[in-house]
């Protein structure tokens, strides 16, 4: 099974809906292969993934499943060097999200988790390579000397060799050869006259990988070191899966982080590396998609649709885009669900909640089971009504047998599964059926325009229209006689012709109107960006007229106090007089004070330049006012009143805080306690546990006398959240509680 998705069932929904590139686009950023389904509260999710806009994460390591490592640690078992390093990875990760600057919510997250000193002190015994520190272990350190003295000494024995007079006729060349890890001589036949040696290996040519005996005693000597080196990696091996194995459950909580932080940092990246957004999935049952683009078609035009009722009807001709539509919803419905980017309007988007999403959209027919397609539809229809809480996607529902029958009974179908619960998106190029549910209030008719001329789908989807099926023109557009098609046409009949016509028409009739509903809209945009610019040029022009103002009274006041110091030293009469005259010039010239509303009161709803804001306190001329949250003081005379809205009734909303502990414990020491510092502590215990969300926690009491054992299990029966609590095999000074 595909490790993308949790089950068969998912993946062939994937499949069908055109997403395994996408979805594997996402899977390309995981540190490790690992299931895309981020289960919890997906608002949660996203504000962890949304925070990693402006921070990025360490990076995070390649590691391997460690599931099964952790499970064979829960029961005593000893892991290999290599696979307790992946371990130390884990941990190292977790030291340096630490100390990374992150935001308050990831900073949370980190410091929840506390890694043990005896943890880290198994990391510490590592190098970057994942081996033993040589630092750490003296005699490890002896042998590894001694190993390189060794392999120099054989270098030099083979060096001396080479350069033998009695060899120099028996060498094929004058090279040390490197056979299978060992270091050796390439010689021809007959070399035994000249040189004692050992034959490990024949090269292509016919010519002998021999190693001199005199080489013997260091390979010994290094094949002791070896051995004693591997019998210091398994005992530090065994040591650190015993301490290991004390921590089973810490390394199970940190690999489960390590998995979700995984999931927010490949969804993070994703949304960096293109146009793309994360829309959650909203409580309504509402889809509506605003410039959707499905990842799967490249150039693709962007959908816009909104599918509000229980069951939309897509009719139109066939290749006219009818089964996009049907997938591009779905898509949405499954991307928003398992919080997979892709790229749409997010601010226009909204896509609702479903438990399942289920599609039929295959030629069920199967020869082998003896299963005709219409008699497939109906068992797929069958297994509709056990399910509740679905988006249903049916391509081609009539699929198989009479339209007219088909209609009438797919009508019923419909109607009653909606009336369940079920959001339907149906595709036709039948107009009977749509027909038959025009008149349903919970059924919109949408009708997928095709570009004749052209002879391509155009994308765009009309609503309250049944759309053309071009069946005569696509039979004379691939050369069926004209006198044939025109026959066909006698055959259906003028009424049907007709009725074919006026679809046709009201369908242009309506793109028209949508043509210049579009034009209108940007016409109008055009106005509202004028009508910005030219509030924001006034604005401006009124500050430089303020700055010029101030600099013009403050140059007066300036040559004013020149004058009049001057004024002090020689009393002249014509200049008091000049001074006089200039106060009075100065006051004429000063602008008229903005006029100020009348009737301003706390609490009324006013204009302050674009803004819409609450007036909060009065002063005589200033006035405190609220502009989306901030609050600001500005002059009465740029306040203009505005009708205040009766606001609407406001929900009680009842809100409970928790003040969650810093610190959290997975396991709990009672030894040497009394009996009542045992029952608050567990019972203090218990409660952080619940709120950090752990399910199974450890509480170790000892044996003793039997007393903390009696009061830890007489609280465990009374504590309402405790499911089951068990001693641990093997030692019963410890109790395992499920939560």
């Amino acid at each position: 099974m595909n490790r993308l998705f949790p089950n068969e069932r998912l993946a062939t929904l994937c499949s069908k809906l055109d997403l395994e590139r996408h979805i594997k686009s996402l899977a390309g950023f995981f540190a490790r292969e690992k299931s895309i389904v981020l289960i919890g509260d997906a608002k949660m999710h996203a504000k962890f993934i949304n925070a990693l806009e402006d921070i990025e994460l360490p990076k995070l390591p390649g590691l391997p499943e460690l599931d099964d490592l952790i499970n064979r640690l829960s029961k005593s078992a000893t892991l290999q060097l290599s696979q307790i390093y992946d371990f130390v990875k884990l941990v190292y990760f977790f030291n340096r999200l630490k100390a990374c600057d992150l935001s308050p919510i990831w900073r949370e997250l980190a410091s929840d988790i506390e890694i043990p000193d005896e943890i880290l002190e198994i990391a510490s015994y590592f190098t970057d390579e994942g081996k033993l520190d040589s630092a750490k272990v003296p005699e490890l350190y002896d042998i590894e000397v001694s190993l390189k003295q060794i392999k120099q000494e054989q270098k030099d024995k083979l060096a001396r060799t080479l350069s033998s007079s009695n060899l120099r006729d028996y060498l094929v060349d004058s090279q040390i050869h490197l056979y299978y890890g060992q270091e050796s001589l390439l010689v021809r036949g007959g070399f035994s006259k000249v040189l004692k040696a050992n034959v490990i290996g024949r090269s292509s040519g016919g010519f002998f990988y021999v190693v001199p005996n005199s080489l013997e005693e260091l390979k010994s000597k290094r094949s002791k070191l070896l051995d004693r080196q591997a019998e210091i990696y398994q005992k530090y091996a065994k040591d650190f899966s015993q301490i290991m194995h004390e921590w089973w459950r810490f390394l199970k909580f940190i690999n489960r982080e390590f998995d979700r932080i995984d999931h927010y940092n490949a969804r993070a990246l994703m949304l960096k590396s293109g146009d793309l957004n994360l829309i959650l999935p909203n409580p309504s049952k509402e889809v509506v998609l605003k410039d959707f683009k499905h990842p799967a078609i490249k150039d693709v035009v962007p959908i816009s649709i909104d599918f509000t009722k229980s069951i939309m009807l897509v009719t139109g001709v066939n290749a006219g885009g009818k089964t996009m539509l049907l997938k591009s919803i779905l898509s949405a419905v499954f991307m928003s669900k398992y919080l997979i980017p892709y790229a749409c309007n997010p601010h226009k988007t909204i896509v609702g909640s479903f438990e399942n999403i289920e599609t039929i959209l295959d030629d069920p027919q199967s020869v082998k089971n003896d299963i005709s397609t219409f008699a497939g539809r109906m068992l797929e229809f069958k297994k509709l009504f056990s399910i509740k809480d679905s988006i249903v996607g049916v391509d081609e529902i009539e699929l198989g047998t009479d339209a007219d029958e088909a209609a009438a009974l797919f009508r019923t179908l419909l109607e009653e599964l909606s009336s369940k619960g079920l959001k339907f998106i149906v595709t036709t190029h039948h107009k009977r059926l749509a027909s038959l549910m025009a008149t349903d209030d919970s059924v919109e008719l949408i009708a997928a325009v095709y570009d004749e001329q052209n002879q391509k789908p155009t994308y765009t989807y009309l609503s309250g229209s049944i759309g053309k099926s071009y069946a005569f023109e696509t039979a004379q557009r691939y050369g069926i006689d004209k006198h044939l098609v025109n026959k066909a046409r006698e055959y259906l009949g003028e009424d049907k012709e007709k009725i074919s016509e006026l679809i046709e028409r009201s369908t242009q009739l309506e793109m028209q109107m949508r043509a210049k509903l579009k034009e209108a809209e940007q016409e109008l945009e055009q106005t509202k960006i004028k009508e910005r610019k030219l509030q924001n040029l006034k604005e401006k022009l009124e500050q430089e007229h303020k700055e010029a103002i101030f600099k013009l009274e403050s140059s007066y006041n300036k040559a004013l106090r020149n004058v009049q110091e001057a004024l002090k030293k020689a009393e002249n009469p014509d200049a008091r007089r000049l001074l006089n005259k200039a106060h009075k010039a100065k006051s004429q010239a000063k602008p008229k004070e903005p006029e100020i509303p009348k009737d301003l009161k706390v609490g009324d709803s006013v204009k302050y330049r674009d803004k819409r804001a609450t007036i909060l306190s009065l002063k005589s001329k200033e006035a405190m006012i609220d502009v989306d949250g901030v609050k600001l003081r500005v002059p009465k005379s740029q306040l203009r009143v505005v009708p205040m809205q009766k606001p609407k009734p406001k929900k009680k909303v009842v809100s409970v805080a928790v003040n969650k502990p810093q610190n959290s414990k997975i396991s709990l020491k009672l030894l040497g306690m009394r009996a009542d510092e045992a029952t608050e502590e567990v019972q203090d215990f218990i409660s952080d546990a619940l709120i950090h969300g752990f399910n199974e926690v450890e509480i170790i009491h000892g044996t003793g006398g039997g007393v903390l054992v009696k009061v830890v299990s007489d609280l465990l029966k009374k504590h309402p959240k405790v499911k089951s609590f068990e001693r641990v095999k093997g030692n019963s000074g410890a109790t395992i509680v499920k939560l």
